[in-house]
């Protein structure tokens, strides 16, 4: 029997079961595995992931007497019974440092019902079950380090699940079979109670039904046949379609052991392992991941990719595999380099997998959460460096060229779906969100073609000139009563603890600052604040009539979009009236702030009583339609993710489409080290280096024909994120900013100042014509442009404390006179 025509299309969820049990009959395995491969880049793309562990047996005593394990011993032949809980700390702890993120624990199943000093060393401990010493170990683990526990911990009752879940990410138990006959005298798991497969099944179902993410899987070459294999398949994915818990599913190849009943028993072929990782493959479908350890097939490995696997499985550089010792793991630069070698991009995860991690509040205890959050990208997969926005962190080297040398010699090809995207983006095709997402998730070739793409293209629309313009920044007030999580520049009654105290400038504090930019070459001033309870629309308007009067030629771009609604709101006005009043009080364009993410689903758990969504681009629209500009911000790396990251795009581009209003766009990496939200464990780290280069490249694929002008927030990105960006679609480092106090507020180490020469020198540095520009990119004023390259010092600014009424914003001309 050939494997033609069912195999041709299989569907996502896999093959029916009548179908799948056809597989057993099908021995044409590179028929199978062709199938399989093109299944499994459905779901997986271009990259194999692996997770970085460490290997903690707990204990070796067990009660069963598999006749192929090593692992297992009677106490006569340990030290003992059991591994100190100091012991396993101090183990993780080094494990820790040289970058494990999983402790998996693997022990023996409930050795107390056996053996007398299982149950002595337990008592001595103080505990009376293995798994009650488990939960103990594991949790300190979870509270000392950023460790994530993994537990091995055989057959568990719903009680001991219980007892287990908030202290570990994601739990296993290998089926290895669901056939009862393998447990008949003669058989592998004679006198072993705890391998009856229905008791193994039953703790999977457990385990779905408590929401536990879970990792199954089957041995072979034990005395199975090919039909018990795919029989067992079906069994765990039966379970895992009525829970959806399984995360991976491992197919295993039997070893013999010295030493052990089957020692001479012959070990499955090469042919087997590919067959049955395929079969794995078309009965699952695209989205499960299917691991085959690499340490138990060594030379092989580009075979087991092309046979539709995705994952390596855990990969320890400080311990053996205690279960396979015999078998040493490869060196992850070996294993990156045999992954390659089968045109796949080798890639870290958590032990916990990404669709969990998004989905962290039904699949992890809240014990689990914090812990998730400090490693995890938008994506769920581990943060790939410790790059932060805003911190003097060393950026990770990015090869956006991939340039030629022995490693990108190995490099994959650009996967074909990123190569039609790149290609209709270029276009100026509209991209889906689905495009979007995949674009996001861009990580080695991929990952450079993103780059590359949005650089060739800020070259055909920007040209080699990088423009910036000099700005001041006036923050008028810090005082907000809205309580906006990732925040830390606004205070409220609780908020003294965070950076600064409460105040609130006088129009007088407010002249002399525009004046004095003016005179260091400004052409634009930015103003925005809190939301302080005492403004109303008229603080606005009064505001902007202050700056007109102090600098008649000043451009003045002011306000977000939160500002602009709760203005016309305590006026009583529609936006359109008030955006009017603002534009004949001389406001020329608008900051597209507040944004933050447009997706509710974000904004529900970022900023829940800010503007919504709809309200923000309604009040762009309005502005667009009375002929203020605007810029267009998002806010990201922190409880968002890429479907929320494209679905922001999109909206962006269709307001653009239907108004043409919004200049530039400008991407800002949170800066989580002061918000308040990742201080309450509750956020993440904020994006990974390769994320924040990804969003500028693929904000300038999605806004081709649409808006030119891609920012760097140098502020945010620091100096070495500018030159990668520059490489990567950027053409802007907006404004100089003389004072810069939110970004600071929230912990960066940026911002005081950048000076032409500082802003020109970074564009020279990257090969680009630096060019001083006005807020719409037209040349900066001459005189202007003279006077900022011989500034004087700033003089110390003032900002008077708080009162419990705002202060007047509207000064005379008097006034205006006696600040200069």
């Amino acid at each position: 029997m050939t494997a033609t025509g069912y195999l041709t299309e299989v569907a996502a969820e896999g093959l029916s079961e009548a179908d799948a049990l056809r597989l057993a009959e099908l021995s044409d395995s590179p028929a199978l595995m062709q199938a399989a491969a093109q299944l499994r880049d459905r779901g997986f793309n271009n990259g194999v992931s692996y997770s970085r562990k460490v290997f903690i047996p707990l204990t070796h005593l067990c009660r069963d007497v598999c006749h192929y394990c090593t692992f297992a011993k009677t106490p006569k032949k340990i030290e003992q019974a059991y591994l100190p809980v100091e012991q396993v700390l101090a183990q993780v702890k080094v494990a820790e440092s040289m970058g494990c993120k999983e402790a998996l624990f693997t022990l023996g199943e409930k050795p107390e019902l056996r053996y007398r000093a299982a149950r002595e060393a337990l008592a001595q401990m103080g505990f009376s079950t293995t798994l009650e010493y488990l939960a103990h170990v594991a949790g300190r683990v979870l509270t000392e380090t950023n460790v994530l526990p993994h537990i091995n911990a055989g057959c568990m009752s719903d009680e001991e699940i219980a007892m287990l879940r908030p202290v570990s990410a994601s739990m296993g138990i290998m089926l290895e079979s669901a056939s009862a006959r393998l447990c008949e005298k003669g058989m592998p798991h004679y006198g072993s109670p705890d391998k009856d497969p229905e008791l193994r099944l039953a703790t999977i179902e457990r385990a779905g039904r408590a929401a536990v993410p879970f990792t199954s899987g089957i041995l072979i070459g034990i005395g199975e046949t090919r039909l018990e294999r795919v029989e067992s398949l079906l069994a765990l994915r039966a379970r895992h379609r009525r829970y959806g818990h399984l995360q991976e599913v491992i197919v295993q190849n039997f070893r013999a052991k010295p030493n052990t009943k089957m020692a001479t028993a012959p070990e499955p072929d090469l042919n087997e392992l590919l067959w049955t990782i395929a079969v794995a493959r078309l009965i699952f479908g695209s989205q499960m991941s299917i691991q085959a350890p690499p340490n138990l097939s060594p030379g092989v490995l580009p075979q087991l990719v092309a046979a539709g696997l995705n994952d390596w499985g855990g990969v320890s550089p400080l311990t053996p595999d205690f279960v396979n010792p015999e078998a040493p793991w490869p060196h992850l630069e070996t294993l990156a380099r045999e992954t390659a070698a089968a045109g796949k991009h080798l890639h870290e995860r958590l032990t916990i997998y990404p669709r969990y991690v998004q989905d962290y509040s039904r699949w992890l205890d809240p014990a689990l959460h914090t812990k998730v959050f400090h490693y995890s990208d938008g994506q769920g997969l581990p943060k790939e460096d410790d790059w932060v926005a805003g911190q003097d962190f060393e950026a990770p080297a990015v090869d956006l060229a991939l340039l030629a040398s022995e490693a990108s010699k190995l490099a994959p090809a650009v996967s074909a779906d990123i190569q039609n995207i790149l290609a209709a983006a270029m276009r100026a095709e509209a991209l889906s969100e689905d495009n979007i997402i995949r674009l996001f998730t861009a990580r080695g070739s991929d990952f450079a073609a993103v780059c590359r793409a949005a650089n060739t293209l800020r070259q055909q629309r920007c040209g080699d000139r990088v423009s910036y313009v000099v700005t001041r920044n006036i923050n008028y007030t810090n005082v907000c009563y809205f309580k906006c999580q990732f925040c830390a520049f606004s205070k409220g009654k609780l908020s003294e603890n965070l950076r600064g105290r409460p105040y609130d400038l006088s129009g007088e504090e407010i002249a002399r600052r525009a004046k004095e930019a003016w005179q260091r070459g400004a052409s634009e001033v930015c103003m925005q604040g809190g939301i302080h309870p005492e403004y109303t629309g008229q603080t606005y308007l009064d505001i902007v009539a202050t700056l007109r009067a102090a600098t008649p030629d000043m451009h003045i771009h002011a306000f977000s979009p939160l500002e602009v609604w709760q203005g016309a709101e305590t006026l009583g006005l529609d936006l359109e009236t008030y955006l009017r009043q603002l534009k004949e009080a001389g406001l020329h364009t608008l900051p597209g702030t507040a944004a933050e993410v447009l997706d509710d689903e974000v904004r529900a758990v970022l900023c829940p009583d800010k503007i919504n969504t709809e309200q923000w681009l309604a009040v762009m629209a309005a502005a667009h339609k009375v002929g203020l500009r605007s810029t267009a911000t998002i806010m990201y790396g922190h409880v968002d993710n890429y479907r929320s990251w494209a679905r922001h795009l999109l909206r962006v581009r269709t307001l653009q489409e239907k108004t043409g209003g919004f200049t530039e766009f400008v991407p800002l990496p949170f800066v989580p080290p002061e918000a308040p939200i990742y201080l309450k464990g509750r956020a993440r780290r904020g994006p990974s280096f390769r994320e924040a280069i990804l969003m500028h490249a693929v904000a300038r694929l999605v806004f081709n024909g649409l808006i030119d002008n891609i920012q760097a927030s140098w502020v945010k990105m620091g100096e070495q994120g500018v030159e990668a960006l520059l490489n990567a679609g950027v053409n802007d480092l907006g404004g100089t900013l003389m004072n810069e106090t939110i970004t600071r507020a929230a912990g960066a180490v940026h911002g005081q100042e950048a000076a032409p020469e500082l802003m020109e020198g970074r564009i020279r540095r990257a090969g680009r014509q630096a060019f001083q520009r006005n807020t719409l990119y037209g040349s900066a004023d001459p005189q202007q442009n003279l006077r900022s390259r011989s500034a004087a010092p700033l003089s110390e600014v003032v900002n008077t404390p708080a009162h419990k009424y705002e202060r007047s914003k509207q000064i005379s001309t008097e006034d205006v006179i006696a600040t200069s």
